[in-house]
Order: structure tokens, then C-alpha cells, then sequence
């Protein structure tokens, strides 16, 4: 590629690995796992593809300037000193975030203020005035990130976060982050080779990322806007290009996805956002508890994500979780199972030996996802069975 330059994708704790598969399939070069985050390098029309395919991004800064400040006027200084009014106009809006570690900066909002007074400064000296700061919408979405006393000063090409793909019509309490449900799926290995199922569906985050991945419907499909889309050197044409190019892979599935959930307005908002995906005909959506219904034949794959007791109400987590293992072990043979909770002690109570335990983050909620092969005999059976036929 030419004209490459070097961008960073931000994802969740966890998703370093299949964020960096993501990059690489794409087409990115030089790539470099980083803490929650994934450093690469690409050119213009990658930048625009990272933002409209990747699922598991939550933002793409392009680095603009590093240098060093170990207090405040070191900062302001730094900051001062860059050719603002070049970069954008008086009469464009920005906002600034910042994110801080280490001993010399520990209030992220003192170090965006400053970043903040030193960029007005700075349009001030030149022409006696300033552009509006809007927190909401900007003109330029400025990212800050000081670890210890090394400042990186990125634009945002993103704008909004990524997880908000634009589907999303309502949502039920605690709803799950499109980006998080994305991760999950990936990290479950599924290869869209067999039905897929969330019988605890919510809000149908879960079962539309599915659909989204398995028709290789990019995760940006349905979102009007993207921070680049208000740089100086946006080109729309190159845009109209990237995005032609990412639908025209847009395909059928050969399999079934299953949406359920035991709660009428759970399903009626799963409807809403079903509908807002376009994908009405290809999530069969239902009323149903988990623990009454008869799945589709195996071999599938299951994913839910059940109440913690933390952020929903739930009067007996112990007999949710035990009524999960019980139907697992009865319901669901030959399926892969994989269930999400940051309780630890009723993941417990499923009452099956996991065969995969991974640490993710719902939030700031610390969380397992749990892997349970359900198999159709008895365990001895199939071990014996799989040892055969890897022979």
C-alpha cells in the first residue's frame, strides 16, 4: 500500500487477538497487539474499511503527534504550539477525550480541559476568536492518551463509538454492547457452519450480530456517520468505493438462527431491532422460555447471556443456573454452549464440567465466558470417540 500512515483500533479487554485477525483479514499491515487496543497501518480507503467492517473496534485513532509532558504547562505548551486554525476552521466545533495513567496525570477531564484551553488559545492569538466545543457532534473528535509522561495526540476518525451500529431501535434493561456480542461470537469459534441460538435473547443484540457475521453484512451497514466523514480530506468518492466493495459480499446463510426469550416486551423490543437490521426474515424470533422449548436439531451452537444478579433482578439466580444446567444436559445435545455471567459462584450451579473458560468484560463487570460441550452420550464415550477418529 502506499501512503500508508498509522492508525490504532480500540476494542474491549480481551478482544486484542480476534481484533487483530479482524485487521489482518482486511488487509492491514504491520500489525501489533497492544492493551485493548491494536496498532496498525494502513491507507485512506483502510481507514474507511476498518470503520465500516471490523465488529469487535470500538474506535479508529490515527496518531498525530507524541511528545513528552510530565505537568500541565509542559502539556498546554505542546498542545499550543500545534497549527490548529490549519487543521480546522473558527467555525467548526471539537471535543476532546482523554484517557490517563501513571504518576503524572491522573485526572483524565483537568487534562482534556487543558488540552481544551490551549487549542481555543492557540485560534485566540491567531484571530481574536475561537471555535465551539461540542461534546455531542463535533467537527473533530481530539483523543488524548498520556501514559506516565509519554502524550499521544490522535484524531478520531471514528466519531461515535463503533458499537453503535445504527440497528438498534430500543432496548430492554441492561442490553448488551453490539461490540461485546460480537467478540463473544467470534471467541465461540463458530464458523456459521451450524444453526446458532439465544433462548434468553433480550434486547436481540446477540442473534443480530450473529445474522450480521454469518451474511458478512459489514458492522457498519446501517450507521449514517463516521468522524472522517468531516476531515479536510474526507473523499466521498473513495468512500462510495469502499463501502460498494464491502456490500457486494453481502451472501445468504446456509443455516438458522433462533431468537427467544421468556418476557413479552423483551421480544417486542427484540422485534423492533430485528426489524431495524432488516433482518425479519432471516432470525426466527419467539416467545419461549429456555427451560420449556425443544431446539433445533444438533448440531448447533448456543449463546446466552443470563441474569448476574447484578444489574437485573432476579429473586433466585441458584435454580436460573441449575434450571440452565438441566436443560443443557437434557435439551441441548450436541450443541456447543457458551454462557456469559460475572457471578462465578452460580456459573457454578450449571452443574457441567466447562471445557473453555475465557475473562471478558460486560462493562465494568469482571465476566466469565463459559464453554460446555454437550455431548449425546456419556462423556467416556465420546472421548473415546474423538480419540478414534483423530487417529
Amino acid at each position: 500500500m502506499e501512503n500508508t500512515f498509522a492508525l490504532v483500533a480500540k476494542t474491549l479487554p480481551g478482544f486484542e487477538d480476534i481484533l487483530a485477525e479482524e485487521l489482518l483479514a482486511i488487509g492491514a499491515e504491520n500489525v501489533t497487539k497492544l492493551n485493548r487496543a491494536v496498532s496498525f497501518e494502513a491507507d485512506k480507503a483502510l481507514m474507511y474499511k476498518a470503520n465500516y467492517c471490523l465488529r469487535t473496534a470500538l474506535r479508529i485513532l490515527k496518531p498525530i503527534q507524541t511528545f513528552t509532558a510530565r505537568n500541565e504547562l509542559m502539556l498546554y505548551k505542546k498542545i499550543f504550539e500545534i497549527k490548529w486554525h490549519e487543521i480546522f476552521g473558527i467555525e467548526e466545533t471539537f471535543a476532546i477525550d482523554a484517557v490517563v495513567s501513571g504518576n503524572y496525570f491522573t485526572h483524565s477531564q483537568y487534562v482534556a480541559l487543558k488540552v481544551k484551553d490551549a487549542i481555543a488559545d492557540e485560534f485566540r492569538n491567531k484571530f481574536g476568536a475561537r471555535p465551539s466545543v461540542d461534546t455531542e457532534n463535533p467537527d473533530l473528535r481530539i483523543n488524548i492518551h498520556i501514559e506516565n509522561e509519554k502524550v499521544t495526540l490522535s484524531f478520531d476518525s471514528s466519531g461515535d463509538s463503533l458499537h453503535k451500529r445504527g440497528y438498534r431501535k430500543a432496548v430492554d434493561k441492561a442490553p448488551m454492547n453490539e461490540v461485546l456480542a460480537a467478540g463473544l461470537i467470534k471467541l465461540t469459534g463458530w464458523q456459521c457452519d451450524r444453526n446458532f441460538v439465544d433462548c434468553m435473547c433480550g434486547s436481540a443484540t446477540i442473534p443480530i450480530e450473529a445474522a450480521m457475521l454469518a451474511m458478512k453484512i459489514p458492522a457498519g451497514y446501517f450507521r449514517e456517520s463516521y468522524g472522517f466523514m468531516r476531515w479536510h480530506d474526507f473523499d466521498e468518492k473513495l468512500w462510495k468505493e469502499v463501502r460498494m466493495e464491502a456490500d457486494e459480499e453481502i451472501c445468504d446463510f446456509d443455516y438458522e438462527i433462533f431468537a427467544s426469550d421468556h418476557s413479552s416486551k423483551a421480544v417486542q423490543i427484540a422485534k423492533s431491532n430485528i426489524q431495524g437490521a432488516h433482518l425479519s426474515h432471516d432470525i426466527t424470533l419467539s416467545q419461549q422460555d429456555m427451560f420449556e422449548m425443544t431446539p433445533p436439531e444438533s448440531p448447533g451452537i448456543l449463546l446466552i447471556n443470563p441474569p448476574y444478579g447484578e444489574r437485573l433482578e432476579e429473586k433466585d439466580l441458584v435454580s436460573l443456573y441449575k434450571n440452565i444446567g438441566d436443560t443443557l444436559k437434557h435439551n441441548f445435545k450436541g450443541y456447543e454452549a457458551w454462557v456469559i455471567s460475572s457471578n462465578q459462584e452460580v456459573l457454578k450451579l450449571i452443574g457441567l464440567k466447562p471445557s473453555e473458560k475465557i475473562e471478558v468484560y460486560n462493562g465494568s463487570l469482571d465476566c466469565r465466558f463459559v464453554k460446555f460441550e454437550i455431548f449425546e452420550g456419556k462423556y467416556k464415550d465420546m472421548k473415546k470417540e474423538k480419540a478414534r477418529k483423530s487417529e
